[in-house]
């Protein structure tokens, strides 16, 4: 029976970074030689039920040495078969995993504005339990697939985080526009809330790589632009101060390209509203008889055309009515006038 020996189970050179391996044959030959790695462990599992567990070293596969491989022994071969699936599994963490995606329409409590949130990076995932792992898992991710149980963790990590985050920025503990300066506390609260989710699939998430929450571009311009806008207004004052200011420096510009560009539909709104304001009517002297031209208080000569200006009509002391310049009595009450 020595040529039985001469079959060696191991995981592939090229699947050693995989988290979950499965041995493609079902079908294991009695006297095969198991090599299993110091960070690894080997897993049968029969009907989603694990019935041995093969710790790192050289094992052979036979029921003399390994009693618990007795119930996989196949009749039908003259015993000289085992039945069942084999599964190596790491005892290392494989890192380098990436997630990414949108995360939630969140509202911004500082503008009451509604933005989208999205999330990118890397993380670390390992074996908690690798019993639970292959009970858990089978049926519900394809463990022959190598990406399958990273990338369902991935999904689950930015779900975690979605929620997280949304809660964060919505209690206010997160500012919407500050949550790169946030990422070790967001790091805390979503591996909490991800592992508690990965407890009863034998998983745990150690730590997270590069990531970071971004805002899609056009919320983040608006945001910026309110939080100026915000700013602009406490340092003038009140709103009527920055809207003039406004109108001096951007509205023009708005109006004239149509609202586009910086400043533009909010200067041109400013600026109207800064122009619907009443205005005191500046004050004036007399009106030129020439060229009807208005001139300053107290001016003898018209600016405009030269022309004498005439002396502004005195009021009667007694009854109050203009008279003519250079008139001695009122014409209405015949009052004398001095000066």
């Amino acid at each position: 029976m020595a040529w039985f020996a001469r079959e060696f189970i191991a995981v592939p050179e090229s699947r050693k970074n995989q988290l979950i391996y499965k041995w493609p044959d079902v079908t294991i030959r009695r006297y095969s030689r198991a090599i299993v790695n110091a960070d690894e462990l080997a897993l049968f599992v029969r009907s989603g039920q694990v019935l041995a567990t093969l710790g790192p070293g050289r094992h052979r596969i036979d029921a003399v040495e390994l009693p618990v491989l007795g119930a996989l022994l196949d009749g039908v071969s003259g015993g000289n078969l085992y039945r069942a699936e084999l599964y190596f599994v790491a005892g290392r963490e494989v890192t380098g995993l990436r997630f990414g995606g949108r995360l939630a329409d969140v509202r911004d409590p500082v503008s009451e504005q509604v933005v989208t949130l999205r999330a990118f990076g890397e993380f670390a995932l390992a074996v908690r339990d690798p019993a639970v792992l292959i009970t858990a898992l089978t049926g519900t991710a394809d463990l022959t697939d190598p990406a399958a149980v990273t990338s369902w963790a991935g999904d689950l990590l930015l779900k975690s985080m979605k929620v997280a985050v949304a809660r964060g920025v919505s209690g206010g503990a997160w500012p919407v526009l500050g949550l790169s300066e946030r990422l070790g506390p967001i790091e805390a609260a979503v591996l909490r809330e991800t592992n508690l989710a990965l407890y009863e699939y034998g998983l745990r998430i150690p730590r997270m790589g590069n990531f970071d929450i971004t805002l899609a571009p056009e919320d983040s311009e608006r945001l910026k632009r309110l939080a100026k806008d915000i700013t602009y207004i406490r340092l003038a004052g009140d709103f009527q101060r920055y809207a003039a200011g406004e109108l001096a420096l951007g509205a023009g510009q708005g109006l004239a390209h149509g609202g586009g560009g910086e400043g533009g539909l909010l200067g041109a709104a400013l600026g109207l509203a800064a122009l619907q304001q009443p205005r005191a009517a500046p004050a004036s002297g007399p009106v030129c008889g020439g060229c009807g031209a208005a001139s300053q208080v107290g001016a003898r000569f018209c600016a405009a055309c030269g022309e004498r200006l005439a002396a502004a009509p005195r009021h009667c002391p007694s009854c109050g009515t203009d008279t003519a310049p250079g008139a001695r009595f009122c014409a209405a009450c015949g009052a004398g006038l001095t000066g």
